[in-house]
């Protein structure tokens, strides 16, 4: 009669490869579920050196004008996604962003915090503020970003159902901080461009006037391009990978 005999290196060996492939598997059902999971657009996948840059209108209004100055000076147009109640104090201002060749698009109609209110609260608010901008410019918004860049894939998945793009962003300009600078905004901003970038501004931060010229200028002579956010990301034919970047797909 002939034995089996095992030996304690051979059933760690077997153990070892039994943990290998259920980490495996493990570890590729978490991939899977990251790569299933609705994301925004934080950045697009360009060989070209286009970018753009966008604007948050929510509370106040003080330099909404002095940006339109320095980006017709420029020759830049820039993306403002501007909140309905905003646009409720503001009108002229709405028009006077529209008139001087800036893409007015959602932020919005009260600014709340997506993840907690329902689908059907999340549909109102972005309707509403639709609503508000096109009864100004004629447009209806394509384009939204969440309040307080909070969202979840019911949000998202809200969002693709009213045949809009959520919109986020992949360089921050840190310039509602009260630390922030005019030299510090522009710093940050200029070493984090690449082709493809969505820069986040907003319209009434303290020093964003005095640092926006030298962001401009500066990535000009870099040789890149501003666009609106409409025409840097793709419309169809698309993929979003797990760190929010558009793909163009055949």
């Amino acid at each position: 009669m002939k034995y089996l005999i095992i030996t304690k290196k051979q059933i760690i060996s077997v153990l070892c490869a039994v943990l290998g492939v259920v980490l495996g598997i493990v570890g590729a059902v978490r991939i899977l579920a990251v790569s299933e999971k609705s994301l925004p657009i934080y950045c697009v996948d360009r060989t070209d050196k286009k970018i753009a840059i966008s604007f948050d209108a929510a509370w106040g209004n003080d330099d909404t004008e002095t940006l339109i100055k320095i980006l017709k000076e420029y020759d830049v147009p820039a993306t403002f996604f501007v909140v309905g109640n905003w646009v409720d104090k503001y009108p002229e201002s709405v028009k006077a962003l529209h008139e001087a060749g800036h893409q007015v698009q959602n932020h919005s109609d009260t600014h709340p915090y997506f993840t907690k209110i329902s689908v059907d609260k999340v549909k109102d608010e972005i309707l509403s503020c639709n609503e508000k901008i096109e009864s100004i410019t004629g447009i209806t918004p394509t384009l939204i970003r969440v309040p307080y860049g909070d969202y979840n894939s019911a949000v998202i998945n809200t969002v693709n159902t009213l045949d809009m793009k959520a919109i986020q962003w992949n360089v921050d300009s840190l310039d509602w901080k009260e630390t922030a600078t005019a030299e510090s905004i522009a710093n940050r901003v200029i070493s984090k461009v690449c082709p493809g970038s969505i820069i986040l501004c907003h319209n009434d931060a303290d020093h964003t006037p005095e640092a926006l010229p030298t962001i401009l200028k500066t990535l000009k002579d870099k040789g890149y391009e501003f666009v609106f956010i409409s025409e840097l990301i793709y419309d169809k034919n698309y993929e979003i990978d797990n760190t929010g970047k558009q793909i163009k797909i055949s």
